[in-house]
């Protein structure tokens, strides 16, 4: 058997050593063998250098390094495609996803389980904010698309052989992993852990980042935005009337109220029109057929083939 684990890395040099040491520590007494895959997405950092040096020493390690930054679902995402284990482990280098608890994950794919996803269930050094919209769009989006997604989830998780496979011939832009895994469906469970504050260096996933990820997620597996604007309408349409009734009989007549309808419905007509270009835009997107990633080079590997 062998089993791949994928460490996306942006700027993680601060890290590598005790991650190296902590995946290490698990796997080498697991008695498998294993292959480390850290895919450098763009780092600026040194990242490179010390995961060659990491290379240089050990077999297990491979190294595939971005062209450029393609961001963490795309780094992810290469990794899989580069990947030869029978199963495969996503884990984070920041050690907030304990990588101890990987041996419990490969009892239960041996069980039978086609993904053995980490369900969070304390989160250590997040702030109320972080926590509180985390909680929010997991259960928004399992209500919007038709996919069960589990709640509290990331990307952690071990997944087997034909799940990867089915994941890669979705050629999507819009990645968006943890949506994608559900919607292929096959035999899968949690595995509840806590996850643990960062070893070292800034979070990669700034608000920015983590409102473009929740679009990927919502706009990705779910049409409900578009039939939220028939609702919209009909509301709006609705007050509309009611308040045309009420001028008739009270002989309400006040600028600021008229106003206030107006911007009411310039609001709502902007609104559709940001849904429905979204829409637009992410097909548009994925008609031009560009490449996914790009790698510029790579390191350890066999097969130097790029999907």
């Amino acid at each position: 058997m062998l089993l791949s684990v994928v460490i996306p890395m942006y700027n993680e040099k601060e890290v590598i050593a005790e991650t190296y040491r902590r995946l290490t520590g698990v796997l080498v007494p697991v008695g498998v063998d294993y292959e480390l895959i850290f895919v450098n997405d763009g780092s600026a950092d040194g990242t490179f250098d010390v995961l060659m040096a990491a290379a240089g020493e050990d077999r297990h390690v491979k190294i595939i390094d971005f062209a450029r930054n393609f961001g963490h679902q795309m780094a992810v995402r290469a990794g899989l495609a580069k990947s030869s284990g029978d199963a495969v482990v996503i884990i984070d280098a920041d050690l907030q996803d304990p990588p101890e608890i990987i041996p419990g994950m490969m009892d239960k794919w041996r069980e039978g389980y086609d993904v053995v996803y980490g369900q969070r269930v304390s989160r250590e050094g997040e702030t109320f904010f972080k926590k509180f919209t985390a909680f929010a769009f997991y259960r928004v989006l399992r209500a919007l698309s038709g996919v069960d997604i589990p709640a509290d989830t990331g990307d952690f998780r071990l997944i087997d052989r034909k799940v990867v496979e089915a994941i890669l011939a979705m050629n999507e832009h819009g990645t968006f992993l943890r949506g994608m895994v559900s919607w292929v469906g096959f035999r899968q469970c949690p595995y509840p852990f806590k996850r643990a504050e960062r070893f070292a260096g800034e979070t990669k996933y700034p608000l920015k980042k983590m409102l473009k990820l929740a679009m990927d997620g919502i706009f990705s597996f779910s049409t409900a935005p578009i039939r939220f604007l028939l609702l919209g309408g009909l509301g709006m349409g609705l007050f509309g009337f009611l308040y045309w009734l009420l001028t008739l009989i009270f002989s309400w007549g006040s600028t600021h109220v008229l106003l206030s309808a107006l911007f009411i419905f310039t609001g709502l007509l902007f609104c559709g029109m940001f849904v429905l270009g979204e829409y637009i835009g992410r097909t548009y997107e994925e008609t031009m057929n560009r490449p996914l990633y790009l790698i510029a080079r790579t390191v350890g590997f066999d097969d130097e083939r790029i999907r």
